[in-house]
């Protein structure tokens, strides 16, 4: 059974910095692409961020490249999302999701002054 447990959400000012994590289990972690997908309240949900399953290719949408950095550590089954500069368009529930579309039950991130 697949299993996603993410986590580092939290409330942060304007400008500020969150580090998530997601731990995987329930399938071979360091095979499986993995992505970072997120949901504003009243909006769909949206990727973020996607890394291959050896961690060395990336893909950031517009809005956050420059800002957000997807890694992955294949050895504690864990992906990360870190955000830097953030901003209160980045409010969301953050989910880190399989190609099945798998996810967890999500990260809230609040950034508000």
């Amino acid at each position: 059974e697949v299993q996603l447990v993410e986590s580092g959400g939290g409330l942060v000012q304007p400008g500020g910095s969150l580090r998530l994590s997601c731990v995987a289990s329930g399938f071979t972690f360091s095979s499986t692409v993995m992505s970072w997908a997120r949901q504003a309240p009243g909006k769909g949900l949206e990727r973020v961020s996607t890394i291959n399953g050896g961690g060395t290719t990336t893909y950031v949408t517009t809005s956050v490249k420059g800002r957000f950095t997807i890694s992955r550590d294949n050895a504690k089954n864990t992906l990360y999302l870190q955000m830097n500069s953030l901003k209160p368009e980045d409010t969301a529930v953050y989910y880190c999701m399989t190609p099945r579309g798998s996810r967890g039950q999500g990260t809230q991130v609040t950034v508000s002054s």
